[in-house]
């Protein structure tokens, strides 16, 4: 008789093995933050006296003394199980290990700087006996930052997920954080230089919070520097980094720069017809707008620049955005008017009020108009339906979408005035008092909407003409790239594919070995991305199947199989299924 196999343990279900990731890698986040804030409160004991350990706050060390000692060495042992299992692949591919990686390393990116910036203005003033909490932190956190950068790096147990994460993350929170410095020095510079020394704070010289800003700004400047350059996040070819490029530095940057434009020109417009008050309150916010302007616009056009050596459909985007702010600035900038033309034809005596609203719907108008007409061209609008760009439709859309709300809302607001005016007292003001605000709104809601849904009216037009002539055939595209690691990025050639078929679903496979292991390796050259994508874009030129084949690699490979559905006939027009362009 033979022995009976051993039995075999079944691995863990998806679900139980998702949980237990979840609970490990939870509870490892809360030990390790225990353990850093015990064993930041004992370092700060220490620094702050070095013969008594006591100082009469018994409670608080014995806190530090229990997360330093029980939370300590329970997240070494967590982590050491953690780090043991990782030898396995499949805990190195769980989303669960790239979590844990990414969050931790952002917590602690964060605090350690802002401890290590907090350290070092406190020696710029009479503040300089508060080092001892800013010095723990620092060290405590920077340790953490380190350690998890270690195994971000780690050549063998490093998660595949969330890379582009963590560098975004870092220079998204080092961008805002030396911008928003940099404005407030150069802003608190500008303001001694306009209004004079007296303006400013007679407890500290003047070039203290110069300084301290300063030192902030050139932390956040280091911080972005290391995580977009050194750590390479602006060479991920992922959506995130482009959705990060629009959203920080075209759209934040983008309301910072006009914000600042339009109150400069309020100022000087105030400066110049609307002098009803105190010369130093009139020029109080002329400094802060100059920053802003200055940093905002800086800000903005590195990341325009950026935008151009992106996919096509960032570059639009970000002429989008900034079409779409300017828009909000310059509609805002008409309600504003509308608004205060309204408020003289009511009560001509208002006078000072009046002027100043006036002034400053102009001056929103003058700064967002302009930018506007530069970004959207609205004298130069699509003749065709090629001339239509991916993105614009869903940009009309939006709009008319969200200036349709507007405009609902304020007929409400509207109608409860005109209702609470017949029905309330009547020496409340007139109805044109009451309603004009809302009023206003509605104007602006009513052309802006008016505008967009003609123009959307327009494409469709357009794309319905040219719907039998132009129809798109490819909308779908598996992908199968074999070319050696390093040589073509696999997602930067499917987004290309994207751009050049307008717009197909690319899915994207890599080839495997034949045990299953990696990507082939050859020693032949492998095609530039750019010449890879013409190559790819041709080969599909004259297709009118709905989903094709694309295998791309290794070597001068590129084969292009049409599919149809299982049981369906294939589909009229489409060359032979399998056609080998090059084997």
């Amino acid at each position: 008789m033979t022995a009976p196999a051993a039995p075999t343990v079944p691995a863990p279900a998806g679900g139980l093995a998702t949980l237990r990731r979840l609970i490990l890698y939870v509870l490892l986040f809360a030990l390790v933050v225990i353990a850093a804030s015990g064993l930041q409160g004992l370092l700060e004991r220490l620094f702050r006296t070095a013969s008594t350990l006591v100082p009469g706050d018994v409670a608080g060390l014995a806190l530090s003394l229990a997360f330093t000692l029980i939370g300590g060495p329970l997240a070494l042992l967590l982590w050491w199980f953690v780090w043991r299992r990782l030898d396995d692949e499949s805990e190195r591919r769980a989303p669960g290990w790239g979590l844990y990686l990414t969050g931790m390393y952002v917590v602690s990116l964060i605090i350690a700087t802002t401890s290590l910036l907090n350290l070092a203005t406190f020696f710029i003033d009479t503040q300089a006996s508060q080092w001892a909490s800013p010095l723990a932190n620092g060290l405590v956190w920077s340790a953490i930052w380190w350690w998890h950068r270690w195994m971000w790096k780690h050549p063998r147990k490093a998660s595949s997920h969330l890379e582009d994460v963590r560098a975004v993350v870092g220079s998204v929170f080092g961008l805002l954080l030396g911008a928003g410095a940099a404005i407030a020095a150069l802003g608190t510079l500008l303001d001694v230089a306009i209004r004079g020394f007296t303006a400013t704070a007679a407890f500290e010289p003047w070039w203290f919070p110069v300084l301290r800003s300063l030192v902030w700004a050139a932390g956040g400047a280091v911080i972005w520097w290391w995580h977009w350059f050194r750590e390479a996040g602006r060479r991920f070819q992922t959506g995130l980094v482009d959705v990060t490029i629009i959203a920080v530095g075209i759209f934040i940057a983008g309301i910072t720069a006009l914000g600042g434009l339009g109150i400069i020109l309020f100022v000087l417009l105030r400066l110049a017809f609307d002098r009803s008050g105190p010369l130093n309150d009139l020029l109080e916010p002329l400094a802060p707008a100059i920053a802003s302007a200055a940093v905002g616009a800086l800000v903005w056009r590195y990341h325009r620049t950026t935008s151009v050596t992106r996919s096509t459909r960032t570059r639009r985007a970000s002429l989008l955005v900034t079409s779409a702010v300017a828009l909000a600035a310059a509609a805002s900038g008409v309600g504003v008017v509308v608004n205060a033309l309204l408020a003289a034809a009511v009560s001509p005596l208002a006078g000072s009020a009046t002027r100043t609203l006036l002034l400053g719907g102009i001056s929103s108008l003058a700064v967002g108009a302009p930018v506007w007409w530069l970004a959207w061209k609205p004298r130069h609008q699509p003749r065709s339906a090629g001339d239509i760009p991916p993105g614009r439709r869903v940009y009309l859309v939006a709009f008319f979408g969200v200036s349709a709300v507007v405009a609902l809302i304020t007929l409400l607001v509207i109608g409860y005035r005109l209702f609470e005016f017949l029905l309330g007292d009547v020496t409340g003001g007139s109805l044109l008092d009451r309603v004009r605000a809302p009023l206003g709104l509605l104007v602006v809601a009513g052309l802006v909407a008016g505008y967009h849904f003609a123009l959307w009216r327009q494409d469709r037009e357009l794309l319905a003409a040219a719907a039998p002539l132009h129809k798109r055939a490819v909308e779908r595209v598996t992908l199968v790239t074999g070319y050696p690691p390093g040589s073509v990025d696999p997602m930067a050639l499917a987004r290309g594919i994207t751009d050049a078929t307008g717009g197909a679903k690319v899915t994207t496979w890599l080839q495997a070995d034949d045990d299953g292991t990696g990507l082939p390796s050859s020693s032949a050259p492998a095609p530039g991305l750019e010449e890879a994508v013409r190559e790819v874009a041709h080969a599909l030129a004259g297709i009118t199947a709905q989903h094709v084949l694309v295998v791309a690699g290794p070597n001068d490979r590129l084969e292009v199989i049409p599919l149809a559905a299982v049981g369906g006939a294939p589909i009229p027009g489409g060359p032979a299924p399998g056609r080998v362009l090059r084997t």
